[in-house]
């Protein structure tokens, strides 16, 4: 889980992110592929989507939410305080990748959401190629989880960051509702 705070744009990115709306819609819905009736679900809701395109061509995708959202890798819920967004389920097309799609992505969303007053962005992967692109976008490490399910339960291990100032870690505690060290809990699996 890492945190940002403050804007930043890519300047001379080839990526054009543009906010998803109606019209693109059906876009990310097919790239999406078995998920893809999910985006009215989460539109309708309040989550926002945001499409990176390379030419005419959707190259990757990122949501964004300021209420409490389900984090389907670890079973557990964030809720960002005010002033606070969760960006997710960011998914960069396989044959586009290694072109800075999901770091445009990133550095776009971020600028957006300082432009509209969010002070704090936090973002979480467990594709460590991906966690290259969360630096550079300007986000810094606050936790690490670590996560397996194990005979229908999950056990999870968060720990801070290394390095990392221990005002962002006790706030990333704080949304994400859990303690410091390992625990188990039954899983609860669902699509959101």
């Amino acid at each position: 889980m890492a945190g940002s705070a403050g804007g930043g744009t890519q300047p001379g990115s080839a990526v054009d992110v543009r906010e998803v709306d109606s019209g693109t819609a059906s876009e990310i819905a097919e790239a999406m592929g078995a998920d893809g009736d999910l985006v009215a679900a989460r539109m309708a809701r309040g989550c926002r989507c945001f499409g990176a395109w390379l030419e005419d061509e959707l190259a990757g995708y990122g949501w964004l939410s300021t209420r409490p959202e389900w984090i389907g890798e670890l079973e557990l819920v964030i809720t960002p305080r005010d002033g606070e967004g969760y960006v997710w389920n960011c998914f960069t097309l396989e044959h586009l990748r290694r072109r800075g799609v999901l770091r445009a992505l990133l550095a776009e969303i971020r600028a957006r959401a300082h432009a509209e007053g969010l002070s704090r962005l936090w973002i979480g992967s467990v594709a460590i190629p991906a966690d290259k692109a969360f630096g550079p976008s300007g986000f810094t490490p606050a936790l690490v989880f670590a996560s397996e399910l194990i005979a229908g339960y999950r056990w999870i291990q968060v720990q801070p960051a290394a390095g990392t100032d221990p005002a962002l870690v006790a706030a990333g505690h704080q949304v994400m509702a859990v303690p410091p060290g390992r625990f188990l809990r039954l899983s609860h699996q669902r699509r959101h």
